[in-house]
């Protein structure tokens, strides 16, 4: 038999010296079972409507997957449009979206998973307009997992002894179980979750098909969810196989229909990406020009669907359409 010895007690050993969006657990249960809807009410509005509502200067917010790829990118540009300020951005997977967003002035802090320090995230760093905070894609992941659950922390396995550690708001402590050290990270109760999804009925069930990272978790963690789709289905459809629902609508704040939501990136099943316009949007950024992308592509038009009825065109759509099902995409 296995001798257990006695359980060590809690030490914190060190800390990261990073501010991090603290949280309430006890009063996000609170919120949640006040203010979300459970019964089947119609969520449909515009992003310019969904915005409005739901996103106020100074929020939290976190975006599932990025630009290029299942990107909520007609969400995101809506907010630019609209000026949002001081957000606090969960950047995790790609540092585009937070170029762009530092660019147009609306990213105030930034919790970063991948990052790279582009020419306009470095002169707002120098004029003092942004504050970076370094975590990792797995731990900005397992922070949103965290909130989910309604824990205040959550253990991980890695990240100690990383440069990351000392800029974030993680702590390193010991095991009161084992003695050893073990990184705790601080869980994530975002203002506004943007997620967009293959399909979603006007209740806000969602299915998303392909790549995901956290889609659900940010979903569940999140005070407020709006959920773009490139198509709006019946709820009869949903209910049919029930399965394949990965969002449900209690979640959901506000559904937009918004096909192409994802361009210039790809939405895997529905359209490739469009190549020029990508390399496009990481030349602006990586060359310290995205103000002349934003006016061309955000704040020359006044919606998503405006953009790409000017600057695109149906026949680039159906071409995009086209090589995602030759690729095998879900869509003939």
């Amino acid at each position: 038999m296995t001798t257990v010895s006695e359980p060590a007690t809690i030490e914190v050993l060190a800390s990261g010296t990073a501010p991090y969006h603290k949280i309430d657990p006890d009063g996000f249960r609170e919120w949640v079972r006040d203010n979300k809807q459970r019964a089947l009410v119609p969520k449909l509005m515009t992003e310019k409507e969904a915005v409005q509502k739901f996103v106020a200067d100074g929020d939290y917010i976190t975006y599932e997957c990025n630009y290029l790829t299942r990107g909520p990118n007609s969400l995101l540009h809506e907010i630019m449009r609209q000026q949002k300020k001081n957000l606090w951005i969960a950047g995790k997977f790609t540092y585009v979206d937070v170029g762009m967003l530092v660019g147009a002035g609306c990213a105030g802090k930034v919790d970063t998973g991948f990052f790279l320090c582009t020419p306009s995230v470095r002169q707002a760093l120098d004029a003092g307009k942004l504050e970076v905070y370094e975590y990792s894609n797995v731990i900005m992941t397992m922070r949103l997992e965290a909130g989910a659950q309604g824990i205040p922390f959550i253990p991980v396995r890695s990240f100690g002894g990383t440069d990351g550690f000392n800029h974030s708001g993680a702590k390193l402590i010991t095991d009161p179980y084992t003695g050893q050290p073990t990184v705790i990270i601080p869980a994530l109760n975002p203002d506004v979750a943007i997620i967009h999804v293959q399909q979603a009925d006007k209740f806000g069930n969602a299915r998303i098909f392909g790549t995901g990272i956290s889609d659900v978790p940010a979903a569940l963690a999140s005070r407020k969810v709006i959920v773009s789709a490139e198509e709006i289905i019946d709820t009869e459809e949903i209910r049919s196989n029930p399965g394949l629902t990965k969002i449900p609508y209690w979640c959901v704040d506000a559904v937009v229909e918004a096909p192409f939501a994802g361009y210039p990136g790809t939405v895997p099943g529905y359209y490739a990406s469009d190549p020029a316009v990508v390399m496009e949007v990481f030349a602006s950024v990586l060359r310290g020009a995205v103000e002349p992308y934003l006016e061309k592509w955000v704040f020359g038009v006044n919606s998503h669907q405006e953009m790409l009825e000017k600057n695109v065109g149906v026949a680039k759509l159906l071409d995009m359409r086209k090589r995602e099902t030759i690729r095998g995409g879900l869509r003939a």
